[in-house]
């Protein structure tokens, strides 16, 4: 038997088991750090599954509310709504978005008047009232999308959500100066506490496909993506995305948000290195889908992947993350 190495160091100490692992784990992952992205249709239809994101479904509002209950119960603390409108109410202005009846405030009331522990966050942009299945109104000629006409459109519809209850709005838009225009019109009608999650560097990504089949938005999953390169950030820029979210911070934003998470690790680095504020991230529906898509295959342990591509987010710097897989992980950490 050979002697044993002279070894100052020996790293696998702090391995040996599990013990002793637990107690050097450096960063963890908890329920209360999750936000659960939901689905509201309208009338009293059941739950219809997402296609293309299994164990995901739109959800009627009594079952929004039992579903919200379900999460408040395992420990998640944030539910954000996006709302599936019916193609009979879109129109090229997203005139919809203006209605305080619509499906997404209803929701909110619903969810309110249940007064869980939850804290609700609501999507500010046009792309689920609109035709054309952009994120803001279109220029005259219908080539763009009209920065002002819509941060105007966006800042009332901010309003209305606010009045309606929600802790925080979330304007995903991606337009010039709609967060100091939210924040503006926000105190000028007394919601000094509402609070702005800024999509602050959200990207032209192609992991969105699974999400627009859900919401039911032009180019869905399996079709040619809808073209936002001239609002979302070009994947290859840090430094175009931290000049967007340092705007976002000066202009009154409250928390700052990366989306896609997975694939911009390094960009959730680089902001937390840069703000004060709670930085959150956006586990897509892309990334949710292809992680079920393997484990399917039997190519890939789905738990496993699932808890490791979290803590990756969290291991970056994401002090909150919003993921399909809320329920299931608080679940798995209770």
């Amino acid at each position: 038997m050979s002697s044993p190495l002279k070894l100052a160091r020996r790293p696998r100490r702090l391995r040996r088991n599990a013990a002793i692992r637990e107690m050097v784990h450096e960063v963890r992952l908890a329920a209360s750090d999750l936000i659960a992205p939901l689905f509201v249709h309208d009338g009293d239809a059941p739950a219809a599954p997402v296609g293309s994101m299994p164990g995901v479904f739109r959800l009627n509002i009594p079952d929004l509310v039992a579903e919200a209950r379900q999460l408040a119960d395992v420990g998640v603390r944030g539910i954000a709504l996006f709302p599936v409108t019916p193609p009979k109410l879109k129109d090229p202005l997203g005139r919809e978005a203006l209605n305080p009846e619509c499906l997404v405030l209803r929701a909110v009331a619903a969810l309110k008047a249940e007064r869980l522990p939850l804290v609700v966050f609501t999507d500010i942009a046009l792309d689920p009232y609109t035709t054309h299945g952009h994120d803001g109104v279109l220029t005259a000629d219908g080539s763009d999308v009209d920065n002002d006409v819509t941060v105007d459109v966006l800042a009332r519809m901010a309003v209305l959500h606010a009045a309606a209850g929600v802790d925080f709005v979330a304007p995903s838009d991606m337009m010039d100066g709609r967060i100091g225009a939210i924040r503006g019109a926000l105190d000028d009608a007394g919601h000094v506490h509402t609070g702005i999650l800024a999509y602050s560097a959200k990207f032209a990504s192609a992991y969105y496909g699974p999400f627009r089949e859900a919401v039911g938005s032009k180019a869905a999953a399996g079709t040619a993506s809808l073209d936002k390169r001239t609002y979302q950030l070009n994947p290859a820029n840090v430094r175009e995305a931290m000049a967007d979210a340092m705007l976002d911070e000066a202009e009154g934003a409250d928390a700052l948000m990366v989306k896609p998470a997975g694939p911009y690790l390094d960009i959730i680095v680089e902001l937390r290195r840069r703000t004060l504020l709670p930085v959150a991230a956006y586990q897509v529906s892309g990334e949710y889908a292809q992680l079920h898509a393997a484990a399917e295959r039997g190519w890939l342990d789905l738990e496993r992947c699932r808890d490791e591509s979290l803590l990756a987010i969290k291991r970056a710097g994401a002090d909150w993350i919003l993921t399909y897989f809320a329920k299931d992980v608080a679940r798995a950490l209770a």
